[in-house]
């Protein structure tokens, strides 16, 4: 992206996907579902592996371990055929209010980001702002050109699991 300024308006339904600043990414949408819902679909480990990885990405998540509370902590192991061994990603959880936010690190590397999840409740529809703050100019620029693209893809997969009412 060019600039802090710069905002990437994805067609993927309602997912707005902006590069805030040199160290920040927010990602938006509006899910047609009250936010203890949405909520429980981010909080719940059978239900977050039903929509967290892009069925594009080719890649599973063969593991997923998830104590959403404040301090607790989770890991998701992924696989990949292009890779030989799997991929852990894992951290703690700074701040969950249930219904409302989940905070976490992501501690695999010096590059991670604090993630900020907030559910802000609209009539029976629920906003989501998605926001990683990262260490470096860096480490925003490389999860712009991988993991960030799938967002808009998790978020149409979340709506359709919402829609299904798992």
């Amino acid at each position: 992206m060019p600039n802090a300024s710069a905002s990437n308006q994805n067609t993927t339904r309602r997912t707005v996907v902006e590069r805030k600043s040199d160290l920040e990414l927010v990602v938006t949408r509006t899910f047609d579902a009250p936010a203890r819902l949405v909520f429980e679909a981010w909080s719940s480990p059978e239900l977050f592996q039903r929509w967290w990885v892009p069925k594009s990405a080719g890649m599973s998540l063969v593991s997923c371990d998830m104590d959403v509370r404040t301090g607790g902590s989770y890991r998701l192991v992924f696989s990949h055929p292009a890779f030989d061994q799997p991929m852990a990603f894992f951290g703690t959880y700074r701040e969950v209010v249930p219904g409302k936010r989940i905070v976490w690190t992501n501690d695999e590397s010096d590059q991670g980001a604090v993630t900020t999840v907030t559910f802000e409740e609209q009539g029976d529809k629920t906003r989501v702002t998605f926001h990683e703050l990262y260490p470096t100019s860096e480490a925003l620029e490389e999860a712009l050109a991988g993991s960030a693209e799938g967002l808009p893809e998790q978020f149409a997969q979340l709506d359709a699991l919402l829609a299904g009412g798992w």
